[in-house]
């Protein structure tokens, strides 16, 4: 089984060639995706697999479609490659592997033809209805600072609020479901996401994070919904440790190491370089033979 690992990234170069190197195989070609805000490119270097750095890029919004664009361009070029892959991975570049490649490849082929995407079911449908059913100004702006963010700020939530009042909602007949944009799918999941590239940008174009919408929502109601390896439990439903902490996204530090070294999750976000000591612990989780 041929694997593709799919990364989206824009800092952290340093543990960005150490995730390269983690997952460096034979078995596994890899592609990323930086930021075009990013003017110098990283010198990445692998010894087995084969590296694609994507020319074509995004400039990436926090909270915007563009973040959709670019996983679609990594889809893409992946799914276009002429390589029949039997798993495509999408990886932020500061994400690590916690099992080896054996392992690694040795689970999904005992598990072929599960997709592994995480759903999460404590959003409300409030909270639905504000990120995805309101059209929301200024999508590139939903970070910032200064009188003109501000005043931006300002402006969307007004909106929203009108919006709510006239009982105006968007996508009314669509039923929304949430979960990771971290996912690993099958060649016929990217196939019928490819098919749906342009349809989904418009429907997203003045949503709210509609990454953590996109892929959960398109395979509800398809024959995708009963090969989920985990439909209840949003991280073994993607074989992915997050770092939430009371709803809000952390880095792992070495007090997470125990949990890092026992869980059965093949992938964990988000790490930094600032203590590279405890990197390299969790490094030494995938470069056994196991």
């Amino acid at each position: 089984m041929k694997h593709a690992y799919l990364i989206l990234a824009h800092t952290e170069f340093e543990l960005l060639q150490l995730l390269v190197q983690a997952l460096d195989d034979p078995r596994n070609d890899i592609y990323v995706h930086f930021d075009k805000r990013v003017n110098e490119l990283p010198k990445l270097s692998v010894d087995q697999s084969r590296l694609i750095i994507l020319t074509e890029r995004e400039k990436v919004y926090w909270g915007d479609v563009s973040m959709i664009e670019a996983e679609y361009r990594l889809f893409r070029a992946a799914y276009t490659s002429g390589v029949e892959y039997a798993y495509f991975h999408l990886l932020s570049g500061v994400d690590l592997p916690l099992k080896s490649q054996n392992y690694i490849h040795s689970f999904f082929e005992d598990n072929q033809d599960r997709e592994f995407v995480g759903f999460n079911w404590e959003i409300t449908k409030a909270q639905i209805n504000t990120r995805v059913r309101c059209v929301h100004l200024f999508p590139h702006s939903f970070r910032g600072a200064g009188i003109l963010f501000q005043l931006k700020r300002v402006i969307r939530y007004s909106y929203i609020v009108l919006q709510k009042i006239l009982g105006f909602k968007a996508n009314r007949n669509i039923e929304f479901h949430k979960g990771g944009q971290w996912v690993s799918i099958t060649r016929d999941l990217v196939s019928y996401l490819l098919s749906k590239h342009e349809e989904l940008v418009r429907m997203y174009r003045y949503t709210f994070a509609p990454d953590e919408f996109f892929i959960q929502t398109l395979v509800w109601g398809t024959p995708f919904m009963e090969r989920l390896y985990d439909k209840k439990d949003e991280g073994r439903g993607a074989v992915r440790a997050i770092g939430w902490r009371n709803g809000e996204l952390v880095d792992y530090t070495s007090k997470d190491l125990p949990y890092l070294q026992t869980t059965e999750h093949l992938f964990a976000r988000k790490f930094n370089s600032r203590d590279m000591t405890f990197i390299r612990e969790v490094l030494k989780l995938s470069s056994t033979n196991g």
